[in-house]
């Protein structure tokens, strides 16, 4: 063996015995420290050492008082009666009631029986059953919905419950530990661990009440992962105080891929508190078109920052007009508090109703001016609505109705109708009634009016039977429960 080929040979050989060696002398986790560890050993890692966090306090204290929610609701399956076209000359749609269930999340926020969930978890729920982490099984009845934000509330009859915490989710910081607590399977409390990715998201996932108000997004983003069963979960800091409701994840499977979205729990509290006081939210409005301010935008108007939101409209005797904002001002601040996008102001006003006044300070021409605004209600004034009024229950159906002309009617061989010239989600659409249908009654009463509308459905509780025809001619009929 020549001198060249040795050397190279005992190279190789003091290497290996070096590397071993080395193994040898650290321990199997030093020596792996230095390879990337998956997702679940980093977060491990975290937990146990480096930065210190212990998440069992949290856990302990808000297992329990996360629920199961479990519904029962009827759906109306629509098919065409080839009959009626056979013996009446035209075709005709009938529905028949089909039973399903549905299930998510809840969360204790009080010791005699308030619960917080999802709007979507309990929507058209004819019946609502919670079962506690004990195992221990309620039903529950609903205070009130504010499908706005997406939210719920529900009461079963108990005292001594476990209960969460309030938190803040102003104070809550991009980077902070937080917990998702959910109870998706009626098994157990589960909980799972990330960071606050960013706040004030808008993912246009909220389709609004049905009457043309809106959605209001501005949801706290985690990587914790959360799938669809926890939706109505809690979102808490590390301390156990609720900070969130689990409401949503970014997904193009239904399973979780690394995003989930929350409900501020400041927004969560006033909601809450309105359908406690009055059975439905008290929305305060300033009565703005507004816009997110960017580059193009600030480059266009001549704006010195590209922070704030854009006046583009305001509607006529308007909060916002009457408080003397005008197209192009830049609104900044809601009292004490930056608003740089959409979400964040619709966040800041919908904490308040109508009838309060909110200080807001925009800037215009350059220069930072400040006003007080009174907040209006979606009718332009400071009345506060009650769950009874029958703008309320007309709301609910999620449609947008225009009186026949007199030459359609003729067509159609009717004598009265009220068309659904948009529909939204809602009673209606999850009725199966689809857009451009002409409502001509309601429970065998005669409907030709937006106003006979609203008269015909105050304090109606129960079932509903809506007749009417489709502008082809087809007639058809559905039911459902208010």
């Amino acid at each position: 063996m020549n001198r060249t080929l040795l050397l190279a040979f005992s190279c190789a050989v003091l290497g290996g015995a070096a590397a071993l060696g080395i193994n040898r002398l650290f321990p199997a986790d030093e020596a792996n420290a230095y390879n990337t560890p998956s997702p679940s050993t980093r977060l491990v890692s975290y937990a146990s050492g480096g930065a210190g966090v212990d998440f069992r306090p949290a856990a302990e204290q808000t297992v329990h008082a996360v629920v199961h929610v479990k519904t029962k609701f009827t759906t109306q399956q629509t098919y065409i009666d080839p009959f009626q076209g056979l013996f009446f000359g035209h075709g005709g749609i009938q529905s028949v009631p089909r039973e399903q269930q549905a299930s998510g999340s809840g969360v204790i926020i009080s010791a005699d029986g308030y619960i917080v969930t999802n709007n979507h978890v309990i929507d058209q729920a004819e019946e609502i059953e919670v079962i506690l982490n004990d195992k221990r099984t309620f039903t529950a009845t609903l205070v009130g919905i504010d499908a706005s934000t997406d939210l719920a509330l529900l009461k079963i009859e108990e005292k001594g419950l476990p209960f969460v915490a309030w938190g803040n989710s102003d104070d809550v910081k991009v980077g902070e530990w937080v917990l998702a607590v959910g109870n998706p399977f009626n098994l157990t409390s589960t909980v799972t661990a990330g960071i606050v990715s960013a706040k004030a998201r808008n993912i246009n996932i909220i389709s609004g009440n049905g009457s043309g108000n809106g959605a209001v997004e501005s949801f706290i983003q985690t990587d914790a992962a959360v799938n669809p069963g926890n939706s109505g979960g809690a979102l808490v800091d590390i301390q156990g105080r609720l900070v969130g409701i689990n409401t949503a994840i970014a997904s193009q499977t239904g399973s979780f891929s690394g995003y989930s979205f929350a409900i501020p729990v400041n927004l969560v509290r006033k909601v809450v508190t309105d359908l406690t006081e009055f059975g439905t939210v008290q929305r305060g409005y300033l009565g703005v078109n507004i816009r997110d301010v960017d580059a193009t935008l600030a480059k266009e108007k001549g704006l010195k920052s590209i922070k704030g939101v854009y006046v583009t409209s305001l509607i006529d005797g308007s909060a916002a007009a009457d408080g003397g904002l005008e197209p192009g001002d830049v609104i900044t601040r809601v009292g004490d508090v930056a608003v740089n996008n959409v979400p964040e102001l619709q966040e800041q006003v919908n904490r308040f109703r109508p009838g309060d006044k909110l200080p807001l300070t925009f800037e215009r021409d350059g220069k930072s001016k400040t006003t007080s605004v009174t907040l209006k209600n979606k009718n332009n004034s400071t009345k506060l609505i009650t769950k009874d009024d029958p703008a309320t229950a007309v709301e609910s159906l999620g449609g947008t109705f225009e009186t026949m002309a007199g030459e359609d009617l003729k067509r159609l061989g009717i004598t009265n109708g009220l068309k659904i010239s948009k529909l939204e989600n809602g009673k209606l659409k999850s009725a199966g009634i689809r857009e451009g249908f002409i409502i001509t009654s309601i429970d065998k009463k005669a409907v030709g009016s937006p106003e006979e509308l609203k008269q015909i459905l105050e304090n109606k509780k129960g079932g509903v039977l809506i007749e009417g025809v489709y502008p082809n001619g087809m007639r058809a009929y559905y039911a459902f429960g208010m």
